[in-house]
């Protein structure tokens, strides 16, 4: 084997080493890249009529050094001026945790213990879910957990999304994404 054909071969494994053992969260109630998310999922308000459940997450993988997950779910296709639409934010997920399971974003009930929510766009704490305007172009949904270098992050009890975003990122060791998408 020529020195270039092994260089191509250890570049080719450890790529896919990589891509295997890569941060990454799934949901079985989101198809990858991209599927559309059910009525299951929706908001129950603003025109829409879904079951507004949290999807199921779980995440893998996470980088050395996690003492603590956050999740933030986010709409950058609303019709904010530029903001986006907040939809989920939980945080102080204990690294113990892998995932959360389906249902646990309306009153938190479920949810690990320590973990707390934000308040959303919707301005209460807790997952609502997609309800774009009629007529607009499917939005995106993008839902993001960041491992966190940190136990717990200390948040006032009425931050804003902003806040929370702040100090997620700015204590992220690594982050994971799925999106679903959803129009009416």
């Amino acid at each position: 084997m020529t020195l270039k054909r092994l260089a191509a071969s250890v570049f080719l494994l450890a790529a896919s080493a990589t891509s295997v053992w890569a941060f990454a969260l799934k949901s079985p109630d989101i198809a990858p890249g991209g599927g559309p998310i059910a009525e299951t999922f929706v908001y129950n308000g603003f025109g829409c009529a879904g079951g507004d459940l949290s999807p199921a997450l779980s995440w893998s993988n996470p980088p050395a050094g996690t003492k603590s997950f956050a999740l933030m779910v986010h709409d950058p296709d609303a019709p904010t001026g530029g903001a986006g639409f907040w939809h989920w934010i939980v945080y102080n997920i204990p690294a113990s945790a892998t995932g959360l399971p389906q249902g646990v974003g309306k009153d938190g009930k479920g949810l690990p213990a320590g973990a707390l929510q934000v308040a959303t766009d919707f301005g209460v704490p807790g997952y609502g879910g997609p309800c774009p305007p009629k007529g607009d172009k499917p939005h995106h949904y993008n839902f993001t957990v960041y491992a966190l270098k940190t136990d717990k992050l200390d948040l006032p009890p009425h931050a804003t999304a902003s806040l929370a975003g702040f100090l997620i990122n700015a204590n992220s060791l690594g982050k994971a994404s799925l999106t679903g998408t959803y129009g009416r």
